[in-house]
C-alpha cells in the first residue's frame, strides 16, 4: 500500500517533503516567481525550493512534471525550446499566444495544444489580464532540451541544449511567489 505523503509550509506554500500520494489545493500550495517568466506552482520540492529550506530533501516526480505558470500580457512562460518528451498544455484561464514551431497562435480558455517530443514551442500571455497555463509533461527515458533563436517569442541568439546557459541573463526563479488564486 503506498503511505500518504507529509506536506509540510515551505517558503510561500505546502508541498511535499516525503514519498506517497497527497491532495493540495493550489491555493495552498507553494509558488514561485520570476520578474520575466511569471509565477509558477510545482507541486514538488525540487530546485528553488529544495535549495533555499534547509532540510528539505529534493522531491520531484519521476514520470510526469505537472505546473501551473500565471503570465501576464506580454510576459513569456519559458524561453522557445523543445524537448525529448512530450508536453501538454490547457489554458485554463485568460489568452496566450503559441509559438510552435515557428506558427504563432491565439488561445483562449480551454484550448489544448499538444506537443510531440522535439516540437519547438513557448507561450507568451495575451490579452487583457493573466493566463493560466496548465502544463504536463512526460519524464521517460533520457531528458534533453534545445533551445533555439526565434524572432517570435523570447528566445536565445544561438541554438544550446543548456538550460544554464539559455537563462543565464534572465537570473533565477525566487520563492516569494503568492498564489494568485
Amino acid at each position: 500500500m503506498t503511505a500518504e505523503a507529509r506536506l509540510e509550509h515551505v517558503v510561500t506554500g505546502l508541498a511535499p517533503v516525503s514519498d506517497g500520494w497527497f491532495v493540495v489545493n493550489a491555493r495552498e500550495a507553494a509558488w514561485l516567481r520570476h520578474d520575466t517568466f511569471g509565477l509558477r506552482c510545482v507541486f514538488e520540492t525540487g530546485g528553488p525550493i529544495a535549495r533555499s529550506q534547509e532540510g528539505i530533501d529534493q522531491l520531484t516526480f519521476q514520470q510526469l512534471g505537472v505546473t501551473l505558470a500565471v503570465i501576464a500580457p506580454g510576459q513569456p512562460s519559458t524561453l522557445y525550446h523543445s524537448e525529448t518528451s512530450q508536453e501538454d498544455f490547457l489554458v485554463l484561464a485568460g489568452e496566450c499566444v503559441a509559438v510552435i514551431e515557428g506558427n504563432e497562435r491565439r488561445l483562449r480558455a480551454w484550448d489544448f495544444v499538444h506537443c510531440p517530443p522535439g516540437t519547438a514551442h513557448s507561450f507568451v500571455g495575451a490579452g487583457d489580464g493573466p493566463c493560466m497555463l496548465l502544463a504536463v509533461g512526460a519524464r521517460f527515458g533520457e531528458r534533453g532540451i534545445r533551445y533555439e533563436p526565434t524572432a517570435l517569442a523570447p528566445s536565445v541568439p544561438e541554438a544550446t541544449s543548456s538550460a544554464r546557459d539559455a537563462y543565464a541573463p534572465y537570473g533565477h526563479w525566487r520563492n516569494d511567489g503568492e498564489s494568485p488564486l
